[in-house]
């Protein structure tokens, strides 16, 4: 199964407490924080929540 590489990029300093708590939920607390989750709907649905704030990569 395909997995997701979410490197946290910017801060969710300043921005919404639902994004924050998102950026905490997948597991990210600084920039540069990087987390290799499995590509599941959950997990694309909280990318797309914080696309400004994270960067996606697909890894085998």
């Amino acid at each position: 199964m395909a997995r997701l590489k979410v490197t946290q990029i910017k801060s969710g300093i300043g921005g919404k407490q639902n994004q924050r708590d998102t950026l905490r939920s997948l597991g990210l607390k600084r920039i540069g924080d990087v987390v290799v989750k499995e590509d599941r709907p959950e997990i694309r649905g909280m990318v797309k929540a914080i696309p400004h704030l994270v960067a996606v990569e697909e890894v085998e």
